[in-house]
Formats: C-alpha cells, sequence, structure tokens
C-alpha cells in the first residue's frame, strides 16, 4: 500500500505514492518548495484521520501557519485540528515536551519515543541543518539519528537544505528516498522543478519536472520535463 502525498502531480512520479513507514530527503534551496511540499503532505495526513506530527527548530505555529495562509489545501485547519501536533524542539515549552520522554540518549532517543508513544503516521522534521544546535558532533551523531527514525512506523520528511543534488551527504544515502527542488533563472524569470534522486522499491526515471505554485498549494506537472 502507498500513500498519498498530498501534492497534485506528484504521486504520478513515485509509482501512485510513498511507501509508508519510510525516512524521506526532501532537499533543496530556500524557497524552492520544500516547507509547502511537506505542509501538504501533513494535511493529508490530516484529512485521512492519521496522527500527524510537525517538528521544527526555528519556526512556531503561528508563523509556519501565516506562511500558508496564501493558499487554500487547508493547512491552517488542518493545525489547528486534534490530528496535528507541533513542536518546536528550541522553545521552553517544545523542551518540556520532550524531555518527559527521557534524558538518556539525547535528541535522539527522545524524539523516537515521542513518535512510538503517540502513534505517529507521519511527520516533518524541519530541518537537517538546525540539528546541530543538539548534536556535539552533527557528522557523526546524524547516523543514529537517522538510522533511528527508520525504525520507527512513521513515514517521515526530513527536510533539507542542500544547494547542490550532486553533493550528496549522510542523510542522502541513509534514506530511503530523496527528492530534490530546484529553482533557477531562466530567460529572465524563476523555473522552478522537482526531481525524484532515489526511491528505493519504486521505479524512476530522475528526470526534472516542471512545478508551480497556485491557491491550492504546489502542483507537480509530471508531463512536463525541465533542463537541468
Amino acid at each position: 500500500m502507498r500513500i498519498s502525498s498530498g501534492v497534485q502531480g506528484f504521486d504520478e512520479l513515485v509509482d501512485g505514492g510513498l511507501l509508508p513507514r519510510r525516512l524521506y530527503v526532501v532537499s533543496g534551496p530556500p524557497g524552492s518548495g520544500k516547507t509547502t511540499f511537506s505542509s501538504q503532505f501533513i494535511t493529508q495526513g490530516a484529512k485521512q484521520g492519521e496522527n500527524c506530527l510537525y517538528v521544527t527548530m526555528h519556526e512556531t505555529k503561528e508563523e509556519l501557519m501565516q506562511d500558508m495562509s496564501g493558499f487554500e489545501f487547508g493547512f491552517d485547519k488542518a493545525m489547528q485540528s486534534d490530528a496535528v501536533q507541533f513542536l518546536n524542539l528550541v522553545t521552553e515549552s517544545g523542551k518540556r515536551t520532550i524531555t518527559q520522554f527521557g534524558h538518556e540518549g539525547g535528541l535522539t532517543n527522545r524524539l523516537v519515543a515521542y513518535l512510538d508513544s503517540n502513534d505517529i503516521d507521519r511527520a516533518v522534521i524541519d530541518s537537517t541543518m538546525l540539528l546541530q544546535h543538539f548534536f556535539s558532533d552533527a557528522n557523526q551523531e546524524i547516523t543514529g539519528f537517522l538510522s533511528a527514525l527508520k525504525q520507527t512506523d512513521a513515514t517521515i520528511l526530513l527536510i533539507s537544505e542542500m544547494t547542490d543534488p550532486s553533493a550528496y551527504s549522510d542523510e542522502h544515502y541513509l534514506a530511503h528516498g530523496v527528492v530534490f527542488f530546484h529553482n533557477y533563472l531562466e530567460s529572465g524569470g524563476m523555473t522552478r522543478g522537482v526531481q525524484v534522486i532515489k526511491m528505493r522499491g519504486t521505479p524512476i526515471d530522475c528526470d526534472i519536472r516542471r512545478i508551480s505554485f497556485t491557491d491550492r498549494g504546489l502542483t507537480v506537472h509530471s508531463g512536463e520535463k525541465l533542463q537541468g
């Protein structure tokens, strides 16, 4: 069984949807669509009655809802429902919440315990860049963090601020799937695209497909290929 991303046109690129209980990395430069994609993913889960979690380290719930307020895919309603839990790990309330799940093993064990205890079906973690705030040796500890996330029953999107699709890092090797968002100037305007670089258990062609932003969020034009 596959689960819908909630993003129009994307599921067609991955054989009908994402395989559940797997870890996916969503990468790309700022402004390329990562947060919108992830917000639609969470909203879709809420609409289907799943237990969802949005973890951030740099944005409040109100700020995130404001960022998505220009779209009409139902993010605000989802975030205000019982289906979605929001956790900002750098606020005092967020620290108190996560600390309830143990003191040993740092963030990795506590977040995994949170996912398991709350029966989380799908989660977004934003982002890998800020994990260095919690890890004394991010390069070494990120491997254990990702490996632990892969053992949970949740389908997880991990946002990465990588800007070069050919510069692979630990999270790309360890994840079950890697989705890269592109944005670049072309003919005097901004061109945006999405590329499925890796997807275990799913046939992919790795072409860049055009994306656009509409009132209903990010849309993938699966039949339109872009030049890399």
